[in-house]
Formats: structure tokens, sequence, C-alpha cells
């Protein structure tokens, strides 16, 4: 089963109980704490991630860690679950596609913009403008700067993706002359 598909079960499944108990941003919080602190100490995270270190011993360690951050009863109950099915690698992955979903379902999504310079302001709104109106949506976008891509932009929201950049129109144009 790919990392993303795991991912998206354990997200969806978690979503589910903190949209039902109303714990949505408690444990969206707690997660992201959590996949830092895993993240920045290569010791824990190897430990996890070794076969050969009994599962008591990796048990004792998340409890002892849960018991320190004071998580709530559902994050401490789904990082159980994670290491109980050998996923606490997979933390990363879900917490991001959890994140993901929360948006989804309170009718926001997110995208990415890629543009050759900075987008002023006026821009910015005309183009979340137009992709609210496309999609139906909120969207939240995050911008970046690629200079390869010449002029326009790329924009990706969900797995949609419009190209504008003069670098794929020069390409394209490229394909129809030489196939002419």
């Amino acid at each position: 089963m790919s990392n993303e598909t795991v991912a998206r079960r354990y997200a969806s499944a978690l979503a589910d109980v903190v949209m039902k108990i109303g714990e949505a941003e408690t444990v969206r919080a707690e997660l992201r704490a959590w996949g830092q602190m895993i993240a920045g100490n290569a010791e824990l995270e190897n430990a996890f991630a070794n076969p050969s270190i009994a599962a008591a011993r990796k048990q004792a360690v998340l409890e002892a860690l849960i018991e320190k951050a004071r998580s709530s009863k559902t994050t401490s109950n789904f990082l159980r679950v994670l290491l109980e099915n050998g996923r606490m690698t997979d933390l990363p992955a879900v917490t991001e596609r959890f994140e993901s979903v929360l948006e989804e379902r309170s009718g926001v999504i997110s995208g990415e913009v890629i543009s050759a310079h900075e987008l002023d302001e006026p821009a910015r709104l005309e183009l979340m403008s137009n992709l609210e109106k496309l999609t139906g949506k909120s969207v939240k976008l995050n911008y970046q700067i690629d200079q390869d891509i010449i002029g326009g932009v790329i924009t990706r929201v969900g797995s949609t993706v419009y190209d504008s950049s003069v670098r794929t129109k020069l390409k394209n144009l490229r394909e129809q002359l030489v196939g002419a």
C-alpha cells in the first residue's frame, strides 16, 4: 500500500472522529508538534522506524512522551494506533493529509501558485477570486517563485494544474512547429 493511501486512510478516520467531538484544531496542533518533535530527534525517529526494537520498548517510549507532552486523549490514542500498526514513521504524511482533509471538509482547498516574479496584491486577489469561482470553494494559496517559467503562472489546486507559463507556451509552440 502506498504511503499516500496509508496517510489518506488514517487522516480520514481521524478527521471523522475529531469533527464529531469538536477537537479538530487541538488535534491538528498536537500532531504538528509531535511531527516536529520526532523529525527534530534522529534517535527517536530511528527508534520508531527500527523493526529490531521491541514493540514494548517503543510503547514505553511513546507513553513517556505522551505523559510529558500532555497530549489530548484523542491524539494520544491516535499515536498509539499508529505505533501499534507500525506507522509512526508515516506521521508527517498523515498529519499533512489530515490538515488537507479538515480543510476540504470545511469548504477550503489548498493550492500552489508558481510565478516568475512576486505577484502584487491585486493580482493575488484576482487569481484567488477566479479559482474560488472555478472550484466553488474558498482557496488558500501558497506562492512560490521560479524564474525558469519566464512569465505567467502555474497553479495547482488539488490534482488539477493550470499552466499558463511562457515556458510551457513556448514548448507547445515548438512541438507544433516541429510536428507541422
